[in-house]
């Protein structure tokens, strides 16, 4: 199949790397500035090896068969444009943070071409063309709804390394990730240290905790199947070291998705006249650390 990605950063490289090297055609698209800055190869260091990547980078979005958009959440809006203008985006596959980016793109293009996944792991843009995969783990999930599509290309990606599942229930789906994802970023976020460090202090493991169990019931009232002790076991789990891309954009200057992640659980958790009065705070502290740091554009 023809692979086209919009949103070349951690994720958008690694999916990149990783699909070239079991062999599919891969089309990177990336600003037109910055298209002559990008070299030949996509060079991927991981867990799982460390290679060079054949691939193609264009400035626009190419006939595909499968589009997978691994923009920031804050980012979508401005690439509507383009997506809407691209002749034939195929298949579109969005690894985006949250849930909100679902029924805005399915209103845009139809139920039918947008099948909804998720990726779990810590990826990093070191330099142009250059990725990092920090974690020991990759975990791409994926509806089931996208069978015919990536029934061929999942063997190939477990033997390299990546956890892929294809799952039926796209609610529990969704909120798998969130449920992980929200505390685990809103927590290192707010507290400005690896998650090792956040469990060690006090204060901060009561937050994460709380953070997770009110998302676990916000998920719970959407209808999704979660386990909240769980994942605390997997929280405890985790690599010490490791950071969130939102603790990460914050030290950066960059717009955090604070509100594709911990809005989505504020707003469920409303929604069924459930308390997020801990995710709130860890929101609130957030953004009392994001006005005071310089921003970049």
């Amino acid at each position: 199949m023809r692979h086209a990605i919009l949103g070349v950063g951690g994720v958008g490289g690694f999916i990149g790397a990783c699909l070239a090297r079991i062999g599919e055609p891969v089309t990177l698209v990336v600003r037109p500035e910055t298209l002559s800055t990008h070299p030949l190869k996509l060079h991927l260091d991981s867990p799982f090896g460390s290679w060079d990547a054949d691939v193609t980078w264009t400035v626009s979005i190419p006939t595909a068969d499968i589009l997978w958009l691994t923009l920031k959440a804050t980012q979508l809006e401005a690439a509507l444009h383009p997506l809407e203008a691209s002749a034939s985006p195929g298949t579109i596959v969005p690894l985006l943070n949250g849930l909100d980016h679902l029924p805005v793109l399915r209103s845009k293009f139809g139920a039918d071409r947008v099948i909804p996944a998720t990726i779990a792991g810590e990826f990093e843009r070191l330099n142009v063309g250059h990725i990092a995969h920090l974690s020991p783990f990759a975990i791409l999930n994926i509806s089931s709804r996208g069978r015919a599509q990536f029934e061929l290309i999942i063997e190939p990606l477990r033997r390299l390394g990546l956890a892929c599942n294809l799952i039926g229930d796209e609610t529990t789906l969704m909120w798998t990730k969130l449920v992980f994802l929200g505390p685990f970023a809103l927590a290192t976020s707010a507290f400005d240290k690896p998650i090792g460090e956040v469990i060690a202090d006090a204060e901060g493991w009561r937050m994460l905790e709380e953070c997770v169990r009110e998302t676990a019931a916000a998920g719970q009232a959407e209808g999704a199947k979660l386990d909240a002790e769980m994942v605390l076991k997997t929280m405890k789990g985790a690599p010490p070291a490791m950071r969130s891309s939102m603790q990460k954009d914050i030290a950066q200057g960059r717009p955090p998705e604070l509100d594709a992640i911990g809005g989505a659980i504020v707003r469920a958790a409303h929604r069924h006249h459930l308390r997020a009065s801990v995710t709130e705070e860890l929101m609130a502290q957030i953004e009392r650390r994001r006005v005071a740091m310089p921003r970049v554009s």
